[in-house]
């Protein structure tokens, strides 16, 4: 019996001190992948439990989904939280900053360069009130539209020429409610709904690193 009890103990020990030494072994950085091959996928929102499920935060979500699915975890790191996988031979580093939204650019800047990622491998996922709810659109290019994060990412990139994926919120809210619209949590009709369209923006972002940019508009832009 006591045989049987130490050989059992001594099993699950081993297979505990695997799992610890493969989480810790596990590294966000690709150093030895084809630089043409990395890819920076960043969702935008704000930390703090407060604004987790708020519509500002879709960005955050998308990414969320996209580990998820990957059975990636995320770990704190310089100016976010950082996880990594690798799909059909392609490198995906996913970032979620945790700087705030209005200075998400420094974190973008830094793990660009760190990761030695080209501007054309980053794409930038956030929030769209002029898109109805969960219309997904993907540019190479434009303005900031309003959009503060978008705004300090042009700014510390030195260019609008820069991938970004929009998912709409739509724009239903009263005169001078906008603030309280966008970091206000989804209606029930939207949560049932956000599922299914979050597993197709995980598709998006899939599909940008595999197809390339102008295969994934064709294919997406307003599904």
């Amino acid at each position: 019996m006591l045989f049987y009890f130490c050989r059992n103990l001594i099993e699950y020990m081993c297979k505990l001190l695997f799992k610890i030494f493969r989480n810790k072994t596990q590294k966000v950085s690709f150093e030895a992948t084809d630089p043409m091959k990395k890819f920076l996928i960043v969702g935008l929102g704000n930390i703090g439990a407060e604004y987790v499920n708020t519509r500002h935060n879709i960005g955050f979500k998308i990414v969320d989904a996209l580990a998820q699915k990957h059975n990636a975890s995320f770990e704190t790191l310089k100016l976010g939280s950082l996880t990594s996988f690798k799909l059909k031979g392609r490198a995906f580093v996913l970032l979620k900053p945790n700087t705030y939204m209005n200075l998400s650019g420094k974190a973008v800047k830094y793990w660009m360069d760190k990761e030695k990622i080209s501007l054309e491998n980053v794409l930038v996922i956030t929030d769209d009130l002029n898109l109805p709810f969960g219309s997904l659109r993907l540019k190479t290019k434009g303005s900031d539209g309003g959009h503060n994060g978008l705004k300090d990412v042009q700014a510390k990139l030195n260019t609008t020429k820069y991938n970004r994926f929009r998912f709409g919120i739509s724009a239903a809210f009263g005169r001078g409610r906008q603030v309280d619209y966008v970091l206000g949590e989804w209606s029930d009709d939207e949560k049932h709904q956000l599922k299914e369209r979050l597993d197709i923006a995980a598709d998006l972002v899939e599909s940008f690193a595999l197809s390339g940019v102008n295969n994934t508009m064709n294919n997406f832009n307003g599904k």
